[in-house]
């Protein structure tokens, strides 16, 4: 009698590479907590070995480091002579922020969103219509044509196939999406001895991958704001630091509506990470400031671009990582006047709560 036999598999192991591996994901974990910097991150991972014994006599931190140059990761090629990360390493870090923050998402088709709207699209659907001219010869339901022929001509003489008997498959119309995501780095985002920003990093990493990845037709600008704002490249988030900033939102907004303007498709949105309220304005050449309470001239400046990105049809979605009750209050109202969304959300939570509205969003036309 024929059959199969299981028995357990005990793969074999390779001690060196399974210490790299490990080593590795604590590495570029511990690059992205210092800002890109190499020697640091390594001066942690030392006191980190001397602690916990993650090495061993046959492979220790001088041989990993070895491993990082050889494999591609590390590079001394430079000014200095100082160690960086390469591109390969940027890209390893973007992944795993995928992988630790949307870990449980399945690859689909690349580069475009589901709506509920029909046209011009790159998928079949279901709906049949009447033939209209410019619509592709593949786009031809031949059965349901050859069906109208004989209901329409019956089967006498010659056969007869005219242009109002044919039948095209309406294809799924799928939306391009633009997205900006703003990224608060003002001083209160490593205060109370509470690192936000790395966790803001993460999800910025994890959010371009998935773009990259699985809507590549899609567009992803970042930017960050403190007293002023400026665009960063999706290669600089590793090396993306706090600095002794105030939070100037308005300069992040004019920003932000500044890139979606150059965009061609009509689905825009941004998505703006803070754990404050606007404490800056730049009037001129010269800063206004107040980190006393919620100041009223900024408070106007700051609601009045709300109301201006949803005269564009450009929803805010603002993730605030803060829970005080009068942060609240600003929020709610800055989410009213802009007929965006809110989300008090903790640090873990985070990932979670941008993808699945990112997702939604790109289901609908705004």
């Amino acid at each position: 009698m024929k059959g199969f036999r299981f028995t357990q598999y005990i793969p074999t192991q390779d001690p060196e590479k399974n210490t790299f591996e490990n080593l590795l994901n604590i590495f570029l974990q511990l690059v992205t907590m210092t800002g890109g910097d190499v020697a640091e991150a390594l001066s942690w991972l030392t006191n980190l070995d001397k602690r916990y014994n993650m090495t061993n006599p046959n492979y220790g931190i001088g041989d990993f480091i070895e491993d990082l140059k050889t494999k591609g990761y590390l590079t001394e090629e430079n000014q200095k002579g100082e160690f960086k990360i390469t591109g390969k390493a940027e890209q390893t870090i973007r992944k795993s922020a995928l992988e630790e923050i949307f870990g449980k998402l399945k690859r689909g088709k690349s580069g475009q969103h589901k709506t509920t709207h029909s046209g011009m699209g790159e998928e079949r659907g279901t709906d049949r219509r009447a033939y209209e001219f410019g619509d592709n010869l593949d786009q031809i339901a031949l059965t349901d044509s050859l069906r109208n022929a004989q209901a329409n001509h019956g089967f006498s003489g010659d056969y007869l196939l005219t242009e109002d008997d044919l039948e095209v498959v309406e294809n799924e119309f799928r939306s391009q999406t633009s997205t900006v995501l703003m990224i608060d780095i003002s001083h209160s985002m490593i205060l109370y001895g509470e690192d936000r920003i790395t966790p803001a990093k993460k999800v910025a990493m994890a959010l371009a991958e998935l773009i990259k990845t699985r809507y590549p037709k899609d567009t992803l600008d970042i930017i960050v704001f403190g007293n002023d704002a400026w665009q960063i490249e999706i290669k600089d988030l590793p090396y993306l630091q706090v600095g002794p900033y105030h939070t100037n939102t308005v300069a992040g907004l004019e920003l932000a509506m500044d890139l979606l303007r150059r965009r061609k498709n009509p689905n825009k949105q941004i998505f703006m990470i803070t754990d404050g309220k606007p404490t800056c304005l730049k009037v001129g050449i010269k800063y206004y400031k107040n980190a006393f309470g919620i100041d009223s001239k900024i408070l106007a400046e700051t609601l009045k671009l709300a109301a201006q990105c949803r005269k564009l049809k450009i929803p805010v979605t603002t993730f605030m990582i803060a829970s005080d009750p009068y942060l609240k209050e600003f929020v709610k109202e800055f989410t009213k006047v802009n007929n965006g969304n809110a989300y008090y959300s903790s640090l873990k939570g985070l990932g979670d709560l941008i993808f699945e509205d990112y997702r939604r969003n790109r289901t609908k036309r705004f």
